[in-house]
């Protein structure tokens, strides 16, 4: 998957030429270099009362936004509202300057440059949408509830947008918030995990050339991994602590196939093999 981010070598001129940072309040000078990380704790993630927002990290806020403009994405789902909303409202504006003439005369994309996010804490999508003002988000309020997936347990979002998305980031749910147990079993504790099964009810109605992005979750990661039935490319980036799906089946029909060769381009074929 290294293709994902071969152009994107210098971040801080990348943020020089997409200034999104200064949209979130950060000053770059203070910040300092864009890949240091933010040390934490290791009960800070999995703190049910934690109310505080993390820091903005933006090696990881860059290469979300790199990934959007590289891409041409026109259609994004979230699952977690935050600081990346914000960067997905700034690329989607982007694209829809370079795109939106080819993305509405040749495709066939009903939700072009939108971003729906979801989460299950009405009060932090009101501060989030009163913090960043936004053209291109549609926050959706949804509850959040333990379940099964094959037997196994995980939760689901109730209410998710009907969208077909070619970006799809999973930051979301926290694993303190979702309702109910089955046998028992739920993830509020703190040696729990999140285990997120949305994105598995709906694969097959994925199109090729979708990329799923799951930040840290790794447990997570691995059950869609051992779960997902399509033809999905993997790759785990232990640095970036991030992994990467990428849909790689030939196109559905023509118009799937006239967004991979505008979009991903003929590499994508490549990769298909």
């Amino acid at each position: 998957m290294d293709h994902l981010f071969r152009e994107l070598s210098d971040y801080r001129q990348y943020l020089e030429k997409y200034p999104f940072h200064e949209e979130l309040g950060v000053d770059l000078e203070n910040y300092g270099d864009p890949l240091k990380k933010q040390v934490k704790t290791a009960y800070y993630s999995v703190d049910p009362t934690l109310s505080t927002p993390f820091p903005p990290e933006l090696d990881d806020l860059t290469r979300l936004h790199y990934l959007v403009t590289s891409r041409k994405v026109t259609t994004i789902l979230e699952f977690g509202v935050g600081k990346s909303s914000k960067v997905f409202d700034h690329a989607l504006a982007i694209n829809k300057a370079s795109h939106e003439v080819y993305v509405k005369e040749e495709l066939r994309r009903s939700n072009p440059f939108e971003c729906h996010s979801i989460d299950n804490y009405k009060e932090w999508i009101d501060k989030v949408n009163s913090e960043y003002k936004t053209n291109h988000v549609t926050f959706h309020h949804c509850e959040c509830t333990v379940s099964t997936f094959n037997d196994r347990v995980c939760t689901y979002y109730n209410g998710i947008p009907n969208i077909c998305p070619d970006f799809i980031y999973l930051d979301g749910p926290d694993q303190f918030s979702p309702i109910g147990n089955v046998r028992g079993i739920n993830t509020n504790h703190p040696d729990r995990l999140p285990m997120s099964a949305d994105i598995l009810s709906f694969e097959h109605f994925l199109l090729p050339g979708t990329l799923i992005v799951v930040d840290g979750r790794t447990a997570n990661a691995r059950f869609l991994k051992a779960n997902l039935q399509r033809e999905w490319t993997h790759f785990h980036h232990v640095k970036y602590d991030q992994h990467y799906f990428e849909l790689t089946e030939s196109p559905l029909g023509i118009y799937n196939k006239k967004q991979i060769d505008y979009c991903l381009g003929e590499n994508f074929y490549e990769r298909v093999k």
